[in-house]
C-alpha cells in the first residue's frame, strides 16, 4: 500500500544541496553506477523500464551474468531517470562489456534499490534492493553536438550504492542494457507532484532554468526528468523532479 501512497522506501542517491531558492535546489551529487537503455517513446510508451526491470530481476530471474554464473538480482533503487543521451555521454564515461567479480557460488538476484541486502547462500540467488528515481532525457538527433531532437529517450536506474565500481556489476545479457559509471555533477533540481506529463515537464524546466538564469547560474546541458514512484501510485502523491545540469 505504501508505493500507492507514494511512500518511497527504496534506495536514493546521496546529494548535498549547496544552496537554494524559492522553487530550486543547487544539488552536489558524488559518483554512482547506472544501467540505461536508449528507446523510442513512439513505439514503447513504458519506454525501457521493461528492459532495465528484466536485467535487475524485479520482474524474474534476471538477465545478468555474474562471473560464470547467471541470474544475481539486483535491487532496485529511486528515483528511475529519463535522460538525452548527449548530456548522458558528457556526464558518464562508457565501458566495454561490463566485467564482474562474484565469488563462487550459485546465481545471485539484483534488485532494483531500496537497501535491502541479504548475503548470497550456496545454492540461492543473492537478493539486491531497487532504488529511486528512474531518469529519463531526450536523445538529441546529431548524438549531442547540437540542438537538434531525435524523438529518442534514454532511461536510467542508478544502481545500489554496494556496487562502488563497474567490475562489481554483472553483466547485462540484453545488448540494449549499458553500465556505465556517472562522474561526479552539479544539478538545479526542481520537485512536483502530479503526472509528468511532456506539457508539464515543459513548464517546469522553462521556470527552472528562468530562475536559474535570475540566480547566475549557467546550464550546460539538456533537463533530466527523475520519477520515485510507480505509474499505480496516486498522482498527487508523485514525487518528481526536473534536474539541469549545472556549470
Amino acid at each position: 500500500m505504501g508505493l500507492a501512497f507514494g511512500k518511497i522506501t527504496v534506495e536514493t542517491p546521496k546529494y548535498a544541496v549547496v544552496a537554494s531558492g524559492a522553487d530550486y535546489e543547487i544539488r552536489e551529487y558524488g559518483s554512482n553506477i547506472v544501467a540505461e537503455v536508449s528507446y523510442d517513446p513512439s513505439k514503447d510508451r513504458s519506454g525501457g523500464f521493461m528492459i532495465l526491470a528484466n536485467f535487475i530481476g524485479a520482474l524474474g530471474n534476471p538477465q545478468n551474468v555474474k562471473g560464470d554464473r547467471s541470474g544475481e538480482k539486483i535491487a532496485m533503487t529511486a528515483p528511475v531517470l529519463t535522460t538525452d543521451e548527449a548530456v548522458h555521454s558528457e556526464k558518464i564515461s562508457m565501458t566495454a562489456p561490463v566485467l564482474t567479480c562474484q565469488e563462487e557460488g550459485l546465481p545471485e538476484k539484483i534488485e532494483m534499490t531500496a537497501p535491502v541486502l541479504s548475503s548470497q547462500e550456496e545454492g540461492h540467488a543473492e537478493k539486491i534492493s531497487m532504488t529511486a528515481p528512474v531518469l529519463t532525457e531526450e536523445k538529441p538527433a546529431d548524438g549531442g553536438s547540437g540542438g537538434g531532437k531525435s524523438g529518442m529517450m534514454v532511461m536510467q536506474f542508478v544502481l545500489p550504492s554496494k556496487y562502488k565500481c563497474l567490475d562489481d556489476v554483472p553483466r547485462p545479457t540484453d545488448p540494449r542494457v549499458r553500465v556505465k559509471e556517472v562522474s561526479p555533477r552539479k544539478y538545479g533540481v526542481t520537485t512536483f507532484s502530479g503526472i509528468a506529463s511532456e506539457k508539464l515537464v515543459e513548464v517546469k524546466v522553462s521556470e527552472l532554468e528562468k530562475s536559474l538564469h535570475e540566480a547566475g547560474y549557467k546550464v550546460t546541458g539538456r533537463h533530466v526528468l527523475a520519477q520515485y514512484n510507480p505509474p499505480w501510485t496516486i498522482p498527487f502523491l508523485r514525487k518528481n523532479e526536473v534536474m539541469v545540469p549545472l556549470e
